[in-house]
């Protein structure tokens, strides 16, 4: 018997690469001979930073980076070789703020800690920078970030706009940063990977889709689109790129369109990213079955998350998926097996009491990775 255990996080409780671990385990307990291969893996949001440390090694530099309301933090920047690798959410997340007690400010709250560390990336020679979104507090396109590698936004006057979304509506002109940081940022190749692929502006776009989760009321939705929008049609003039319509433009507060309008980075699907950079397409050519999960497993599972993508990828190849989650929304049930899974077991079935699935989270992940393979097996 040949295994995959490849799960994403488990939001609050558990890591990809624990998760990952826990349902080997589980795997060993129904399975002792079994060979089992370990692989954790992200969409790009929570854990991406973790995930890509555990598939390709190298070391993290801690940088002092401006928090996404201001206040001074230390934000990890991954580094192997000429590569970095940045978790945008651990520099300008919603998170940030909770952990800080502060109250989300989707209208101020800015994304150049992120662009911090990008610099950062720059100044340790990195040639190839991939960004995680995901998880954001920021809903200013991008604005922080490019500021902070040395693009100049201003007003009408020539006078520098403040951080966040709401000075966006007074953007007249954007100008690039000096010649010698222009040159190193035109030397390096960006990539943006996440789960989202909606648009910059409009129905779906970042204030309307995402302004309201990071404390936007409907007023300031407006305020926010409204900057964004100012903001696309003067980057798509001072710069050249009219990029507001694509796909992922309006991951991370529109981060993603900031990455693909001031930096000139591709945009691609975090969870089919992080999928082949694991190996995992070679892997699934020799396996007999794979055990994948995450925290919740509902609609927006099947919008780009990594265990559904996976699931797929076994489904083309013939091989039975099982998923592990915390807790399942029942509606979604009726959808899974089209998408490739056989089984599914959650933690809430096998834990006695609500507490345990905090405290106890890794045998809680072992013993349902062993009732769901037994489902998908034994059944």
């Amino acid at each position: 018997m040949r295994l995959i255990a490849a799960s994403n996080a488990f939001k609050g409780s558990l890591s990809a690469l624990q998760a990952s671990r826990a349902m080997a385990l589980g795997a060993r307990d129904l399975f002792r001979e079994a060979s089992i291969e370990i692989v954790p893996v992200s969409d790009g949001g929570d854990g991406f930073l973790d995930v890509m440390r555990a598939l390709r090694g190298g070391r993290v530099a801690k940088v002092s980076v401006s928090g996404p309301l201001g206040s001074l933090i230390r934000a990890p920047l991954l580094l192997k070789e000429h590569a970095a690798y940045i978790e945008m959410a651990l520099a300008s997340g919603l998170a940030l703020l909770k952990k800080s007690r502060n109250q989300p400010d989707a209208l101020n709250a800015s994304s150049r800690g992120t662009g911090l560390l990008i610099r950062a990336a720059l100044d340790r020679g990195a040639k190839e920078i991939v960004v995680g979104l995901g998880g954001s507090a920021t809903n200013d396109g991008g604005a922080g970030m490019a500021q902070a590698l040395g693009f100049k936004l201003l007003d009408a006057k020539g006078r520098e706009l403040e951080s966040g979304a709401a000075p966006l509506r007074a953007l007249a002109r954007i100008l690039p940063p000096e010649l010698r940081l222009l040159r190193r940022i035109e030397a390096a190749h960006f990539v943006g990977v996440s789960d989202v692929e909606n648009p910059l502006l409009g129905a779906r776009g970042s204030a309307r889709t995402f302004g309201p989760q990071k404390g936007a009321t409907p007023a300031q939705v407006r305020l926010i689109e409204m900057g964004l929008s100012r903001l696309a049609r003067v980057a798509g003039r001072d710069l050249g790129r009219q990029v507001a319509g694509k796909p992922g433009a309006g991951a991370a507060g529109g981060l993603g369109f900031g990455l693909m309008a001031f930096l000139g980075a591709k945009m691609l699907p975090g969870s089919a990213w992080i999928l082949k950079a694991s190996g995992l397409p070679r892997l699934l050519r020799n396996a007999d079955a794979v055990l994948t999960g995450e925290g919740r497993l509902d609609k927006t599972s099947f919008h780009g998350k990594a265990p559904l993508t996976l699931a797929r990828a076994a489904q083309d190849r013939g091989i039975p998926v099982a998923i592990v989650c915390g807790s399942l929304d029942e509606a979604v049930r009726a959808r899974l097996s089209g998408s490739g899974v056989g089984a599914v077991a959650t933690l809430t079935e096998v834990a006695e009491k609500e507490a345990d699935l905090f405290r106890r989270a890794p045998l809680l992940c072992r013993k349902a990775a062993s009732l769901a393979l037994k489902r998908l097996i034994l059944a």
